[in-house]
């Protein structure tokens, strides 16, 4: 049975949390660590309780971590586990800078094995796994476009600067990179007045188009759709819900407030698998490589928004242990 300590207690360490306790096999919720002792407590629901994180990943009777804390603080502590040998998936981003996610990649590079998983769950998603699916069985052809639109009811409080960027449109970059097999070469980034939605226009390196919408405030509730134009037809997501209702002359189905719910299922098919890996001795999912090149590129996104201009992305070489 695989010991994990979750290290942070918000809206993703309590849900980490939740899938060790009551969804997922093979493994056990351990430790919980937050700076607060009574939140960790509250979260752990009878597991050890630490409020030092380096204390955590260091301690004997944990196998695993899982990094859910402030995005400030997930390169240290990712460094910190590639030092005690111990697996961990780190929600995203890797880190708040491109040198630091180059950092946790030189680190892990140095070992000579792959222990890091970066949280972008969306590549457990049963939609964009459909997707995936379709594109690789050559039904709609080669793809040329890439449709991405991401929006939130309302920006959380702790948003600050570019985070609209760095800590939302990173989900963008690494699925539109898993998506179609290329990585993005040029971007152009426009605002609306305000700020708030943005277009990011990317082109890749086979010469496809992706086009993404993040709207932060958008009211409604949170969405999430993408759709792939082929050469021979298209593939997209249906309307995110198991059912729809009839009410009152109108007919549809309802958003959730914010990506839990809608991702549930992502979150746990992310964490069996991860659990099933490290068990297994394998990597799964997102590494510290992809990573980096999602932060790099947000990096250079953000940097490019006051001008406007189209920048062009680049990216350190890719190490042979991602290859």
């Amino acid at each position: 049975m695989l010991r994990v300590g979750v290290i942070g207690t918000g809206v993703m360490g309590a849900e980490h949390a939740r899938l060790l306790r009551q969804e997922v096999a093979g493994a056990t919720l351990a430790a919980v660590c937050d700076l607060s002792a009574d939140r960790a407590a509250a979260v752990a629901q009878g597991a050890r309780v630490f409020t030092d994180a380096q204390a955590l990943i260091d301690d004997p009777q944990i196998d695993a971590l899982v990094v859910a804390s402030p995005d400030a603080t997930h390169a240290g502590y990712a460094l910190a586990c590639l030092a005690a040998g111990k697996p961990v998936l780190c929600e995203k981003p890797i880190a708040a800078t491109a040198t630091e996610a180059l950092r946790v990649v030189e680190a892990e590079v140095a070992l000579g094995r792959r222990l890091v998983t970066v949280g972008y769950m969306r590549r457990f998603d049963p939609a964009y796994a459909d997707m995936a699916q379709t594109v690789a069985a050559g039904q709609i052809g080669d793809p040329v476009l890439l449709h991405n639109i991401h929006r939130n009811a309302a920006a959380p409080d702790w948003f600050t600067g570019a985070m609209s960027i760095t800590n939302s449109f990173v989900h963008e970059i690494d699925i539109s990179r898993w998506l179609l097999g290329s990585e993005p070469v040029s971007a152009q980034i426009t605002a609306a007045p305000g700020g708030d939605p943005l277009m990011i226009t990317m082109e890749t390196d086979r010469g496809q188009i992706i086009a993404t919408e993040v709207y932060m405030n958008a009211g409604y509730g949170y969405h999430v759709h993408a759709q792939i134009v082929g050469r021979a037809g298209t593939v997209e997501m249906a309307a995110p819900t198991l059912t729809t209702v009839n009410r009152a002359g109108r007919h549809g189905h309802a958003y959730p407030d914010n990506w839990v719910p809608r991702f549930r299922e992502a979150y746990r098919r992310q964490m069996q698998a991860w659990v099933d890996a490290v068990g297994a001795g394998r990597p799964v999912g997102a590494s510290a490589w992809d990573g980096y090149v999602a932060t790099a590129i947000a990096e250079q996104v953000a940097a490019a928004l006051p001008s406007g201009a189209k920048a062009a992305l680049r990216a350190d070489p890719r190490p042979g242990l991602y290859a």
